[in-house]
């Protein structure tokens, strides 16, 4: 066997900081937040996972788009599942809240943009120190996702529902971007770029992200998915 020679002498291995411990810890409150979470959603029924940008402001398009999305889905019988925070967020929990739906927020600890808004049902409010554990929860009880525009946490959540779908972690279940303004010319660049010049995903994968701007659409789409029956019972994804 052939010996590889290099021309310097390695450097010492790098080494961690001291944690005092807070690694040990941590497996503790990662586990109390997954309890907590998987308590409180395991007792709702099937929600419809909203995601957008903090920023949008009310009296906004999309703001105004999302409330009125919100409304209609929780008229199919959808809860309403968001990041708990302003923008977006509101807008979503904000149309469930109108029609007496199910609202739940999700909220992240970050230190600006993010404070849980006003129209989370008092015991669906939950908040994470950990992202991972927000994103399963809001994969895990959601049938559909519907996704308005964001930045990179929008872009974020949205790369991972994919990513599940098409790796079959979970059940295949609606993924629609709504505003086809923002959202074209990022499926363009992955159509011609990462599709036909690199082939690093399938054409069936352009499948699972259509595109619209019409919010009754974008309801038919998820109502005509799970078919005419209203009654029938849903699972949740990821058997964790």
């Amino acid at each position: 066997m052939s010996t590889i020679n290099h021309p310097h002498e390695p450097r010492p291995m790098k080494k961690w900081a001291k944690h005092k411990g807070e690694n040990s810890w941590t497996m503790f409150k990662v586990m109390s937040e997954f309890v907590e979470g998987f308590e409180t959603l395991n007792k709702i029924g099937p929600c419809v996972s909203i995601f957008g940008s903090a920023r949008t402001r009310e009296g906004e398009k999309y703001y105004e788009m999302a409330v009125e999305l919100a409304k209609k889905l929780t008229i199919e019988g959808f809860g309403i599942i968001t990041g708990g925070g302003p923008g977006i967020m509101e807008a979503g929990n904000k149309g469930s809240y109108m029609e007496g739906g199910v609202s739940v927020g999700l909220n992240i600890d970050l230190p600006f943009e993010q404070n849980h808004n006003p129209y989370i049902d008092r015991d669906k409010n939950l908040d994470h120190r950990y992202f991972f554990i927000r994103k399963v929860l809001f994969v895990k009880y959601a049938q559909a996702f519907v996704v308005l525009p964001g930045g990179f946490g929008t872009m974020d959540e949205l790369f991972e529902v994919l990513t599940l779908i098409q790796t079959k972690k979970i059940t295949k279940v609606p993924v629609i971007l709504l505003g086809k303004t923002f959202w074209t010319g990022l499926k363009e660049w992955i159509t011609s770029v990462v599709l036909e010049v690199e082939s690093n995903i399938s054409p069936t994968d352009l499948d699972l992200m259509p595109i619209v701007d019409d919010i009754d659409e974008a309801v038919r789409i998820i109502s005509e998915f799970y078919g005419a029956d209203s009654d029938s019972e849903l699972s949740p994804n990821y058997e964790l």
